[in-house]
């Protein structure tokens, strides 16, 4: 009997191959092609199979990305047994990981935002191809950065968006004693090599992308044009500050457009105030509706 689990994941492309025992500990591996499995020689031999795309190993499972040339129900089965075979013949699935991972220099600097309670640390590298807020540990299971994080007393949560990461502490702490520490410890985690946000325990990027092509193109035209307005002119803004704010719906009985606030824009009420009148203003001028209203919620 194979000791292999198989488990799907919301990803319908990605499959999860989980072992009994744990690979690593505290580190992530992805590899997008074989010229990058010089310390996993189980990585090189998957890519050997012509429709894997990409390769993920963390803690005690290898997960794979497929190209669409194939189902994952007519392979699964042969690949949980490839991956058997390569382990029972006593190869390593990774080589002295924690001594070959190569350190890729990070820059992080730390800015402030207009919520005190949120300093926002800035990496030169992607991140995240989608803008994720954790409340707490137990949300934070796609990304190890945010485990770590939520391990400091000081914090409360964690905003992670494209090439940065949003920190919220406690009212009972002081940054001034814990800016440079944690600047410090995003840093040497990257550099590491490890992943801020493992994209195969999440919704795929483009799927939810195109769930929202799909929504907008089923909304009514104000709603769309209030979407493009936020999208252009509001977001970008919000997002300079360590934060982020997502349409939720337009009502149009009442005329109120509903927003969610995240990462620094959360939990702060001059923010929220200030962001509510001039979302709102904007609206008014650009869409020549001086009644309109905007709700904006925390996240």
């Amino acid at each position: 009997m194979s000791q292999i689990k198989i488990q799907n994941t919301q990803n319908p492309s990605i499959i999860k191959f989980i072992l009994p025992y744990f690979i690593t500990k505290n580190e992530s591996f992805e590899f997008k092609n074989i010229d990058e499995t010089s310390n996993s020689p189980l990585a090189k031999e998957l890519f050997y199979l012509p429709f894997v795309k990409t390769v993920y190993i963390a803690n005690n499972f290898i997960a794979i990305e497929k190209f669409s040339i194939v189902e994952w129900n007519d392979v699964k089965e042969v690949v949980a047994e490839q991956i058997e075979t390569f382990i029972a013949k006593g190869k390593q699935i990774l080589i002295n990981a924690a001594k070959t991972t190569k350190r890729q220099p990070v820059t992080i600097y730390a800015e402030s935002t207009p919520n005190p309670a949120v300093i926002k640390f800035v990496a030169n590298k992607l991140l995240t191809k989608k803008s994720i807020e954790f409340k707490n540990i137990d949300e934070a299971s796609a990304s190890q950065l945010a485990k770590e994080l939520f391990k400091m007393p000081f914090v409360k949560e964690v905003f992670i968006d494209e090439n940065y990461v949003s920190v919220s502490k406690y009212d009972s702490f002081d940054w001034n004693e814990f800016i440079h520490p944690t600047r410090t410890f995003i840093k040497e985690f990257l550099e590491q090599g490890n992943l801020a946000v493992n994209e195969s325990l999440i919704l795929d990027t483009q799927k939810i992308e195109e769930t929202a092509d799909i929504n907008f193109d089923s909304l009514d035209e104000k709603s769309q044009r209030i979407i493009n307005i936020l999208e252009e002119y509001v977001k970008p803004a919000v997002q300079a500050d360590g934060g982020n704010i997502a349409f939720q719906q337009y009502d149009d009985q009442t005329n109120t457009v509903h927003v969610l606030l995240q990462g620094a824009c959360s939990g702060c009420p001059s923010s929220t105030f200030t962001l509510k009148n001039g979302i709102e203003n904007m609206l008014k001028q650009m869409l020549q509706d001086n009644n309109i209203l905007v709700e904006a919620y925390n996240g």
